[in-house]
């Protein structure tokens, strides 16, 4: 088919567009029609990419077939080259419309998703032109008047539906409607996915709580997003890992999505037959390029026309998938076919139907209000919906929730606490003070620090690292800030934090045979629950710093060693080597061992010896002075303590913000 001239009147060959039976101009009038009625004018989102590509650099290492196919590969003589991820792909998504991203795998679906979302990587670059209403759009602006259901569902796993969901309303909706309004419109939502019958059921967490089935968690996802009724929605494969039923159970509810006005782009793999014509339109991806943008049936004649026509009672999808695939070991024979098929589409009147559609609709005078409208939102000083009180509340919420239904922190903690503190009075049961007692007793406040320390940091680490993801995600669909998020997660866990050292403490202290007065105890139990503390701030930053869970828990090793180290029980404070001995400024195990050590024998004035004992330690002063202890130190103690609390929190806060800026 010849190519038609760029430079030609669309205007003057109506005859040949409606030759080919193009939808696209009949659906462009059924557009204007639908600006006036019941639907409000600025639900009517036309979101339109141009000449889209998107490239990266990698190493300059290229096969020997690569040389001989344009479509696979670039040409470059530098120590890196570039790769072309998408070239040239341009296109059009409109109200009432479910339009389907297809292509095998590599194809440039998800690339492409991510370009019109603006959620590429760092690492690539982008040219083109992305518009609504021919407004020209950035992120700021899709981010509040779209939602995307990302493939991977992530959430709370200890929540119910109904919980998850106000949480969802209180963030995302704007401040200005009420708190009844929220609510209703959850229960709206609740009942047009189906999910009443479980609104009330734990989420669960994959391998560890049982909750909702894929199905559910599906629809979930989709109630999540549209709560605030976007008039655009993006999503990433919304029927993976989902069986036949419910994947057209899904793609159904976005189709009845898509006919009450909404404009819905999604990538899938490979749809069933039935799936496939359930799609308005389809955009064909091979190789990061364009094969076909039209509706389904007019795919299957494009195809015929080039002599490739999908055979009777096969399923049109699989055929192009299969047609446009880079088949191992016949990959000249694969570039061939793709870079014949995507020409002939740049030269087709599908192509430039698109191309009319596009000039028609952006000299509409029935856009105008929805172009000043978008023009509004461009000029909000905030992404966020709510306030920061508002989300603080919200997220302080949630987070108590989580706090107070996570058995792993709740119930096994405590179970945890108690026996080991139980186990800690049997073996150390009633120490009498004589020089045996002297180090059993030592022993026994320097394994209190040890354990307070180790149990709560790897906790923090365990929960906050699984909690990352979510926050992450959450935080680039611009539903909260960084600030509010840390502080949340730190209120809602202090009184958690709080009742496990003064358990512990409860058990331990009198069973051991520690200094029996009262107020001993209470700052014992202070000093304790600063260490508990200062363990849990290590663990936020460790967790903040940490690409994942495994490097948190190797990171976390390495970190308390040395400090455990400086504490002064293994190593007296002056014997350590002087580039070490700074270590020991930081060191938590330093200050609470010190402070309980000066709590325990202050008031102490005779310790008995016995004729064995060569060096005899006759009273506490003498007992704090074999470890280079003073006295006089216990407030500075507890200020050194409470300063490593505020210190570290203050470094994980700053590591989560490093994190979410490149994320």
């Amino acid at each position: 088919m010849p190519c038609i001239d760029d430079k030609m009147d669309y205007e003057s060959v109506p005859l040949l567009v409606n030759r080919y039976r193009t939808p696209v101009v009949d659906s462009y009038q059924s557009l204007q029609d639908n600006f006036g009625t019941k639907q409000s004018e600025h639900q009517n989102i036309v979101y339109t990419w141009t000449n889209i590509n998107v490239h990266t650099k990698q190493n300059k290492t290229r096969s020997y077939y690569e040389f001989l196919t344009p479509c696979c590969s670039n040409n470059a003589r530098t120590k890196f080259r570039k790769k072309l991820l998408l070239k040239n792909v341009s296109g059009s998504a409109r109200p009432g419309e479910l339009l389907a991203l297809m292509g095998s795998s590599g194809a440039g679906k998800t690339t492409l998703l991510n370009s019109l979302t603006f959620r590429s990587d760092r690492t690539v670059t982008e040219t083109g032109v992305r518009t609504i209403n021919g407004v020209p759009v950035n992120r700021k602006l899709l981010t509040a008047i779209s939602a995307y259901v990302q493939q991977h569902e992530l959430f709370i796993g200890t929540l119910t539906i109904w919980e998850h969901l106000v949480f969802q309303a209180l963030v995302r909706m704007d401040r200005h409607i009420p708190y009844e309004k929220r609510i209703a419109r959850v229960e709206q939502v609740i009942k047009d996915l189906s999910l009443e019958k479980c609104k009330n059921s734990i989420i669960g967490v994959t391998g560890e709580l049982k909750g909702l089935s894929g199905g559910e968690m599906k629809r979930l996802s989709f109630a999540s997003e549209v709560l605030t009724d976007p008039p655009l929605i993006f999503c990433d494969e919304p029927t993976s890992g989902l069986d036949s039923f419910m994947a057209h159970n899904v793609i159904g509810m976005l189709k009845n999505m898509a006919s009450n006005g909404k404009t819905i782009i999604c990538t899938i793999h490979q749809p069933s037959s039935e799936i496939y014509y359930m799609f308005d339109r389809i955009m064909l991806m091979a190789s990061g390029r364009t094969a076909f943008f039209g509706v389904p049936n007019e795919a299957i004649t494009f195809f015929k026309t080039l002599g490739v026509g999908c055979p009777k009672n096969h399923n049109p999808a699989d055929f192009f998938v299969q047609l446009l695939a880079i088949v191992p070991s016949q990959e000249l024979r694969s570039c061939k076919t793709i870079d014949t098929v995507c020409e002939e589409y740049e030269c087709s009147l599908y192509k430039y139907s698109e191309i009319i559609y596009q000039k028609k609709l952006f000299s509409s005078k029935k856009l105008s209000w929805s172009r000043l409208h978008l023009d509004g939102l461009q000029n909000i000083s905030s992404p966020y919906k709510a306030s920061w009180t508002e989300q603080l509340s919200a997220v302080l919420w949630r987070s108590w929730l989580s706090v107070k239904k996570e058995p792993a922190l709740v119930r096994i903690r405590l179970a945890e606490t108690i026996i080991v503190a139980l186990m800690m009075s049997f073996f150390f049961y009633d120490q009498h003070l004589d020089q045996d007692g002297v180090i059993s007793i030592n022993g026994a406040i320097y394994l209190c620090i040890t354990v307070m320390t180790y149990q709560n940091m790897w906790s923090v680490i365990n929960v906050f690292c699984s909690e990352l993801p979510v926050f992450l995600r959450e935080h680039h669909n611009g539903m909260y800030r960084t600030d509010v998020y840390f502080l949340s997660k730190t209120l809602a866990e202090v009184p958690l934090f709080l009742i496990i050292p003064v358990l512990f403490t409860s058990i331990l202290y009198y069973a051991v045979g520690l200094n029996p007065k009262f107020i001993h105890f209470i700052i014992a139990i202070i000093l304790i629950s600063l260490v508990s503390q200062v363990a849990v701030s290590v663990g936020y930053l460790v967790s903040c710093a940490s690409v994942n869970l495994r490097v948190a828990l190797f990171m976390s090793a390495v970190t308390y060693m040395p400090f455990m180290l400086c504490g002064g029980f293994f190593l007296n404070i002056e014997s350590i080597p002087s580039y070490f001995r700074w270590l020991s400024i930081f060191s938590w195990y330093k200050y609470a061992n010190e402070g309980l050590q000066i709590n325990q024998w202050s008031d102490i004035e005779s310790i008995q010896c016995s004729s064995l004992n060569t060096t005899c330690l006759r009273t506490g002063d003498d007992v704090l002075k074999s470890n280079s202890f003073v006295y006089s130190n216990i407030i500075t103690d507890i200020i050194s303590l409470l300063l490593l609390i505020v210190g570290f929190r203050f470094l994980a806060f700053l590591s989560l913000l490093v994190k979410t800026s490149r994320n």
